[in-house]
């Protein structure tokens, strides 16, 4: 059966309690088929992506909807706290993300919307993005 992975800090998002949700603690859950999810935090407390290792040849995929998310140029990615109103996460936030990615390999990501693809070096451009998005908001 099919469940859908829930981290307890969203719990109050889910306005129709169902039984194939499944509230998870922690900063990962596996996942048959070698899937993690992978509890981000960012703008929203529990904001969860998912890894698949064996994606991209197996050079690994991160599917992340929209955090990181992917730019117009998808040489950069984006944090944001409110994308409606344009606030940036804060520098421990952004930290926090790129911490919890570090352990997993990663050369494409697949954002919320069509376009919205790192075909190479991912995990590169998510470093180098939060590098870069941290010294303009001063952290």
């Amino acid at each position: 059966m099919l469940r859908d992975c829930v981290p307890p800090l969203d719990a109050k998002w889910v306005v129709r309690p169902d039984p194939v949700v499944t509230f998870w603690d922690g900063d990962t859950k596996p996942l048959p088929g070698g899937l993690t999810l992978v509890k981000t935090g960012g703008h929203f407390a529990g904001f969860q992506v998912l890894h698949w290792p064996a994606g991209a040849a197996g050079r690994g995929v991160l599917l992340c909807g929209d955090q990181p998310y992917v730019c117009a140029d998808p040489r950069w990615v984006s944090f944001m706290y409110s994308y409606p109103n344009l606030i940036p996460l804060g520098p421990a936030a952004i930290q926090q993300v790129v911490r919890r990615l570090a352990p997993f390999a990663f050369d494409r990501l697949y954002g919320a919307f069509p376009g919205q693809f790192v075909g190479s070096d991912a995990k590169g451009v998510v470093r180098r993005s939060a590098d870069r998005y941290r010294t303009r908001i001063g952290g």
